[in-house]
């Protein structure tokens, strides 16, 4: 926090100053050195050091919205740091020390020297920062990620440092680890949301792009592209594939079809036999409408095609027999 000339903050961190004031870059060294944990004092801003702030996304709105604070009111909390190669950075504050770059009037901020090790210092800031919910998922990863890279934890580790649970700590590592480069990219920018991302880390790196170029053309919900990625994970092949990332709504519709009840309670020993009856004759129209689409008469050999051919002819003129019925049926029983 900033302190202003004349104001009873500015007073006193004036007397704060001339008790520590210290001219030669020795002399600085040795007051680094003597401060204690726990203790305040008083830093330039240009001392300040964020070599940290890479675990945190930036928040221009919320840097403004402290820099008003911190002109109107002045510093209200001190700021965490810890002592790298006698060069306080910052643990929690990050915000604040934005801010103050931002006041040509503010000069020096408070802080409190906190003594750590390099992955407590990783703990604290997302212990500090998360509380209230604070940290965004992505947040949490990087620093997850340091926690097992840079530092050499096991996961199980980083559970316990964190107090929580290994799956948590598996789930925001693999938001890092089993995203693509692109994908990873467009986390950061805020172009995918982690709720996407999660459902994305069960797919190959080439298959996440695409699913994500489908749901940005087709503007997908989460939930549509929660659906898409369970499909893709139960193809056996391409064209399938291929098909759910053209159309992806049309086979979400399909597999909703598909994937009817064998009985309902609801309905009559009718209604039931007609609904297994659906069930199987969408299946199968299903299956056929991605084999014409995407292989067809390519993946017949010669000797095939006379054999085949009174039975698609068949097909033909029963699937509209079958279309014309039912959109009688449909007329009577009054659907829309």
């Amino acid at each position: 926090m900033r302190a202003y000339r004349g104001s009873p903050l500015h007073r006193a961190c004036g007397d704060f100053i001339k008790r520590n004031d210290v001219r030669s870059a020795g002399g600085r060294r040795r007051a680094m050195k003597d401060w204690t944990e726990g203790e305040i004092r008083l830093l330039a801003l240009d001392a300040i050091g964020e070599h940290y702030r890479r675990y945190r996304l930036p928040d221009a709105a919320a840097e403004a919205a402290m820099a008003g604070s911190l002109g109107r009111y002045g510093q209200l909390s001190p700021l965490a740091v810890c002592l790298r190669e006698e060069r306080p950075e910052v643990l929690d504050g990050f915000k604040r020390v934005a801010a103050g770059r931002m006041l040509p009037a503010v000069t020096s901020l408070q802080a409190r020297l906190v003594v750590v090790d390099e992955p407590t210092a990783k703990a604290i800031i997302l212990g500090l920062n998360g509380i209230g919910g604070r940290m965004k998922e992505l947040e949490e990863a990087w620093i997850i990620q340091a926690l097992v890279r840079e530092d050499g934890l096991s996961q199980l580790q980083v559970a316990e440092l964190l107090q929580r649970h290994k799956s948590w700590v598996c789930r925001r590592l693999a938001l890092l680890e089993r995203l693509s480069e692109e994908c990873r990219e467009d986390l950061r920018l805020g172009l995918l949301s982690p709720t996407m991302a999660r459902q994305l880390t069960r797919l190959p790196a080439g298959n996440q792009i695409e699913v994500v170029a489908a749901a940005r053309r087709e503007h997908l919900t989460a939930a549509e592209v929660h659906g898409m990625v369970d499909l893709i994970v139960a193809c056996t092949g391409r064209p399938q594939v291929e098909f759910i990332l053209h159309e992806p709504r049309r086979a979400l519709r399909q597999a909703q079809i598909e994937g009817l009840p064998a009985w309902d309670p609801r309905l009559s020993a009718a209604g039931n036999r007609v609904l297994r009856q659906l069930g199987g004759l969408l299946s199968g129209l299903g299956r056929m409408e991605n084999w014409l689409r995407h292989r067809g008469r390519a993946d017949l050999a010669p000797c095939d095609r006379s054999v085949l051919l009174p039975g698609f002819q068949r097909l033909t003129r029963d699937a509209r027999t079958v279309a014309e019925l039912t959109e009688d049926v449909l007329t009577e029983i009054d659907l829309p």
